[in-house]
């Protein structure tokens, strides 16, 4: 279910930075998310919840590109709205 061979892309790895998400927490959620839904695009969110230093926790998601071989990380952000982006299933 996870992903282990993809490309960071430039847009993505300013994302990451500017929203203050580690790189090590993107490359977890693509090895192991909680869960994967589709996105816009044909593109696919992978998604997992993470407790921030502050003690706060917010739901990470890390949209790819899979049309692309290898599959590309377009974009990378937090969100404390979980409850908006989480799926039931």
């Amino acid at each position: 279910m996870g992903l282990t061979r993809y490309r960071l892309s430039s847009h993505g790895l300013q994302e990451m930075a500017r929203r203050g998400v580690l790189r090590q927490v993107v490359v977890d959620i693509l090895a192991q998310p909680e869960q994967v839904v589709p996105g816009r695009d044909n593109r696919t969110i992978y998604q997992s919840r993470w407790d921030s230093e502050e003690g706060k926790t917010y739901l990470v998601r890390v949209v790819v590109d899979e049309l692309i071989d290898p599959p590309v990380v377009v974009t990378v952000y937090r969100t404390s709205k979980i409850q908006k982006y989480w799926r039931a299933e």
